[in-house]
């Protein structure tokens, strides 16, 4: 609103000219207001979904590779944004292999922000909406972590350090290919990571890429879990979902493929 700094005096963050904004009782930063985006919020049972599927461990792999890269290119005393936090897990990953950094995640669904205040003891996090102009000060952050989330280019390169990095994580075309067949899973669009790309590309550099693909042995309440952590949830009802899933017959394996890439700021 005033783009001054915010101190925390209490169960509020506020700055010099008395803007208020309140940490809900589950440890996140009210930061949206009346201004929340309805649309593309993850529910609760999206958010309980991807708790239950996450803990698993299927996605694990996906984590230690963040947290290699992560090892790799950052100093340990980083500053970390996840634009995008979900549920903190991958932040979380991060964070445990930078013994001193701190971490904010920034979401528009107080279901998800919820776990993510509370998913690593030097994380914190604020419901923000990731189009939007990021409430962060230019240059204050040495890492963005961009998984499955919109990507803001503008807002990365502002905040971002001139020597700072940027991890991004997009599913490729392969990405449980499987169940898309079986389920009527949504598809992911071939031409996806390359559009990313372009949107990143008046402020970025690309300065590597790793594709990530392994086979999953899923079992029947993995799969519905699975299917009801993203966007597919919105899309299928829940019974059929269900009934789909009891012809498949598990355990079932399906393939989990990544496109990790690393940028640097022009």
């Amino acid at each position: 609103m005033c783009h001054d700094r915010l101190k925390p005096p209490g169960q509020a963050l506020r700055c010099p000219s008395r803007h208020s904004f309140n940490i809900a009782r589950q440890d996140y930063a009210s930061l949206l207001a009346g201004n929340r985006r309805s649309t593309g919020v993850d529910t609760a049972s999206m958010v309980q979904a991807r708790t239950l599927f996450l803990q698993t461990g299927h996605y694990a792999p996906l984590a230690r590779t963040l947290a290699r890269l992560t090892a790799a290119l950052c100093p340990p005393d980083s500053t970390v944004l996840d634009a995008g936090v979900g549920t903190g897990y991958y932040l979380a990953a991060v964070l445990n292999t930078l013994p001193t950094a701190v971490g904010l995640g920034l979401d528009t669904s107080p279901y998800a922000l919820r776990r993510a205040a509370r998913s690593h003891a030097r994380a914190g996090a604020a419901s923000w909406d990731i189009w939007q102009p990021f409430p962060i000060r230019s240059h204050a952050v040495d890492f963005v972590l961009n998984v499955f989330a919109p990507r803001n280019g503008p807002e990365f390169h502002r905040t971002l350090q001139p020597n700072g990095v940027l991890l991004t994580v997009t599913p490729s075309p392969q990405h449980l290919g499987e169940l898309q067949r079986h389920l009527g899973l949504l598809s992911v669009d071939p031409a996806k990571e390359e559009r990313l790309r372009r949107t990143l590309s008046t402020g970025f550099q690309r300065d590597q890429t790793e594709a990530l693909e392994y086979v999953m042995v899923l079992t029947a309440q993995d799969i519905e879990a699975l299917s009801s952590m993203g966007p597919t949830a919105r899309h299928i009802n829940a019974d059929v979902l269900r009934r789909r899933i009891a012809l498949l017959g598990t355990p079932f394996q399906a393939t989990a493929s990544f496109v990790v890439s690393v940028y640097r700021p022009r």
